[in-house]
Order: C-alpha cells, then structure tokens, then sequence
C-alpha cells in the first residue's frame, strides 16, 4: 500500500458498522487495471437491489479504455438466493462498498470515485458522507431513494408498513415482482435481458424481484443517506432518466438539493428509462462519467500531460 492510501485510510471516518451477518463474497467482483496517466485514479462501480456487477460492465469497459482503474464491487447477500440477500442488512451493504473502496486505493494510492446503479448510487453517496478524504467524486446514476416510477404497482406505496410485517415475522418470503418494460425502453435489449432475469442465473442478471425484507433495508439506507446529504463533500454527476419507470427524477432532484457543500451537475435523459447504463442512451451515460472523472483527475493532479 502506497504511503498516501495508508494516510487516507488512517484518517476515514467508520460512521456505519457492520453487522454479523455481513458476507464478503466476492467471486463476481472484477478489476481492470488501468494505463497510462489515468491509471492513477480508481473508479468503484456499485450495482444496484437485487442486481449484479455484471450490470455495470458497459461503463467498467468504458472507463477502462479511458485508462481509468476500475473495480466493480459486489455487495453481500447478492449474486446468490433470495435466502442470501434476506440475511443482510443495508450496513452490510455498506461495508462491501468499503472494502472495494480500500481494495481500489491499495492499487492507486489516491482518493477514488465511486458510481452507482439505482441504490448503488445511494450507496455510493453514502460512502461520500462517510469517507470525504477518500472520495474525490460522485457519479449517482438512476439514484433510488425510493420506487416511486410509472410502471411501479399501486402497493409499493405501503412500503412504509413493511418493518411492521417484518416484526410479525410476515413476509420472509414474499417479494416485489418487477413489471414491464423492466427499466429499458429498447425493446429488444429488454427481451434478452428479462430472458437473463428468469433463467435462474441471478449472478447474470439478478434477482427477478425485490424481497419484501430487503426493501425495508433499501429504505433504512435511503433515510440514512437523505439526512446526511449536507456532509457530501465531492462534487457530483447526477445522471437520470426523465421518464424513469422504476424510481421518478425527484429521487435525482433531491440530490441536487440536498448536496449544498459540492458541486452537482444533474443531467436528464429523455430516450431511457431505468437502466441507463444499457438503455439506449447508454454512450451518452458513459461519456459524461469519463468527462467527469477526468476533471476529477486532474484535480488531483492525474491525468495531466507530461
């Protein structure tokens, strides 16, 4: 470990702690080790409830070609059943984020940026709050603070009961099942994709639906992070469809209120729904996340020419 990592390290703030039943699983994460003057600067790419790595694979290639050092982290309880995922608690999610954080820097020795997916970018928000030495910048792509889009069933709007079920010990197994179009407007990407959902395979492509428990987990994460947006320190790129399905652009617009000690540039698309990291403005998404972790980097003094 470089000199300046241990120093970032030494001086984070732990705000979040683990809990026991946290599982540092990680046979799908992946790294791509960068090149030339950007190889400096690590980029943590966090997927989203019930997703995977694999869902941020489009950007990881993107930023790597750029010359950036990618990790794609995986957070515990995913990749696996829905028995798994019902074990974790959002802190446990959390301090996945760290240890990929920690990983990342133990090659670059500088501050990182980190960009996620739907909750991977509450997540990534959160470890901003958390760790303000060691993140330099914020990519929050369809940030979810809540499921509140157009295509979400009327019952998603008794979430707010859940801890309650979850007390009676109800519901264990009962889980919010995803309607069409799915977060993409591309049809013919939405087929393969579902095709993906339903096969079983959930290290590919995810879970089919949001266990009831693990949205009870969602939502601790999203109120933890909405009070303690004032502590964000990194600038922020906000990226979100205007007519999400899933998550509506209030959840982006609230970042952009609530960041009031940073930079936020907030961009609205209007050709995606959800998932914009593979919907059809997918070259856009990517290129303003290179364009901003390169201005990141050179204000870090990476990045500049010789």
């Amino acid at each position: 470990m470089s000199a300046s990592a241990a120093t970032l390290r030494a001086t984070a703030e732990t705000v979040v702690p683990d809990t026991p039943a946290c599982r540092h699983d990680t046979q799908h994460e992946y790294l791509l080790e960068g090149h030339g003057p950007l190889a400096q600067t690590g980029v943590l790419l966090i997927h989203g409830l019930t997703g995977t790595p694999n869902e941020m694979r489009l950007v990881a290639k993107g930023l790597h070609r750029a010359g950036f050092t990618v990790l794609a982290v995986q957070l515990a309880g995913h990749c696996g059943t829905q028995d798994d995922l019902v074990a974790t608690r959002w802190q446990d999610w959390v301090a996945s984020v760290r240890r990929g954080a920690d990983r990342l820097m133990q090659r670059t020795g500088q501050p990182i940026v980190a960009c996620g997916l739907s909750m991977g970018a509450v997540l990534a928000l959160a470890l901003a709050i958390e760790r303000p030495k060691q993140v330099a910048g914020v990519v929050a792509l369809s940030p979810t603070f809540r499921y509140d889009g157009w295509s979400m069933p009327a019952y998603t709007r008794l979430s707010f009961l859940l801890p309650v079920f979850r007390a009676l010990g109800i519901g264990r197994r009962s889980v919010f099942m995803e309607q069409p179009p799915y977060g993409i407007k591309d049809a013919a990407l939405r087929e393969r994709v579902v095709a993906q959902m339903h096969s079983g395979d959930s290290a590919a492509a995810g879970l089919p639906g949001n266990p009831w428990w693990s949205v009870i987990e969602m939502r601790a994460l999203a109120a933890h992070v909405r009070r303690n947006l004032g502590a964000v320190r990194a600038p922020c790129l906000v990226m979100h469809a205007r007519y999400d399905d899933i998550a509506s652009a209030d959840n982006a617009r609230e970042i952009a209120r609530g960041v009031r000690n940073a930079p936020v540039e907030l961009v609205l698309l209007d050709d995606s729904y959800h998932m914009i990291t593979i919907d059809r403005e997918r070259r856009t998404v990517l290129a303003r996340t290179v364009a901003f972790a390169e201005a990141v980097a050179r204000g870090h003094g990476a990045g500049a020419a010789p």
